[in-house]
């Protein structure tokens, strides 16, 4: 089945398969290897305008909306899980919640920057305590004056090494749980604010991953993203479009397992014929494919909600669970197709097995997924 384009749609398509064939899928096996953070991709994304998709075209930006952006993540990701998620991030949870949440003076301040790619921008919600439990986070924010001195230290947190400036969620209230969490813009430059370890990973090797740590950072009052209180439900909206962009990443990886295995299958020859005349490949084969395109179509139908400004959530967290789920199943069946072949680095779907691993976990994992699913459809529970 074949979820029908605009004309608009189509044209990003073709850009961003075009940009991923030709300039992200040769380097891509050497800043794995070296764990380079892709600095000329990232700064020709901005160019090709592909971190400005969500922001208005009041501030730069080309407000084209999540579908296209799932398009050309899907793209972008099939070249490059690394370059796919600095995009992700930038586009749907730095740029979205300034674009939603934001006042008219932190729009444009920020925008036009973020969506242009000289500053790049990370979200800083886990701890060390606390990941999936996100309420409990116990970074600090003690008002004083018109500025907020911030004490604590983020987790796990995508671009952070890179990152011009910082959406952090952080507690201004201890005597409650979530409506004591607070959003604010803060900067790289800032005084309080370092970057800490950087984390050796499984994949996604040429996108970091890092502790921040604010020490008596001091933001002003004005950098408050949303009102005092507002920090998880704006956490948590944020989220729900991350996911259709981890979503997207995911079949990315899926679809480039797929095009590997079929190559490899016309390819390979073992007993005197080619490996996929044989019915075990063919059937691996088949599966992979099909369930590429209902993950697919799962990631086209919450980003049209998400556009279309309906409700969203349990899409989303469907999208992002199912097409997970298929891209590790994917990646280990590539594997399998390739033999001994896939267990080196030689051939990318060594690359795309340990890349394909952490969409099963960041931005929700599956068990947190299948929480929002059942709570959604299970409503009259007491």
């Amino acid at each position: 089945m074949q979820f029908p384009l605009t004309e608009e749609q189509r044209l990003i398509q073709d850009t961003a398969r075009e940009f991923a064939d030709k300039e992200i899928a040769p380097v891509a096996d050497a800043h794995n290897r070296a764990g380079a953070f892709p600095t000329a991709l990232v700064k020709r994304l901005g160019e090709l305008g592909f971190l400005g998709m969500l922001v208005p075209e009041a501030y730069g930006g080309s407000g084209i909306g999540n579908f296209g952006l799932v398009v050309a993540l899907e793209e972008v990701n099939r070249a490059c899980a690394s370059t796919g998620v600095t995009m992700s991030v930038q586009s749907s949870l730095v740029c979205a919640p300034i674009v939603h949440w934001g006042n008219e003076a932190l729009k444009k301040k920020y925008l036009p920057k973020l969506a242009s790619g000289e500053f790049l921008g990370a979200y800083a919600l886990s701890e060390p305590g606390s990941g999936s439990d996100a309420a409990g986070l116990v970074t600090s924010a003690v008002k004083d004056g018109d500025s907020y001195i911030l004490n604590g230290t983020k987790n796990f947190i995508t671009t952070g090494a890179e990152a011009d400036i910082v959406i952090a969620m952080v507690r201004t209230d201890p005597a409650h749980k979530t409506r004591g969490i607070t959003a604010f813009i803060v900067e790289r430059g800032w005084k309080g604010f370092s970057v800490g370890k950087k984390e050796d990973k499984l994949g996604l090797r040429s996108s970091s991953t890092v502790q921040l740590v604010f020490e008596d950072l001091r933001v002003p009052a004005s950098n408050m993203l949303g009102e005092i209180g507002a920090g998880f439900k704006i956490a948590m909206h944020t989220l729900d479009g991350g996911r259709i962009g981890i979503a997207a990443q995911a079949v990315g990886i899926a679809q480039a397992c797929l095009d590997a295995s079929i190559k490899y299958a016309e390819e390979r020859e073992a007993f005197d014929q080619q490996i996929g005349k044989f019915q075990a490949v063919q059937f691996k084969i088949a599966n992979m494919a099909m369930k590429i395109e209902a993950a697919r179509l799962l990631v086209y139908n919450a980003a049209r909600l998400k556009d279309e400004g309906k409700p969203h959530a349990k899409e989303a967290s469907m999208a992002k669970l199912f097409a997970s789920e298929a891209s590790n199943e994917a990646a280990r069946e590539a594997v399998q197709i390739h033999g001994g072949a896939g267990y080196l680095e030689d051939f990318p779907v060594e690359r795309y097995f340990r890349d394909a691993r952490i969409t099963e976990i960041y931005e929700g994992t599956s068990e947190i997924q299948r929480i929002v699913i059942a709570r959604h459809l299970l409503k009259n529970l007491r």
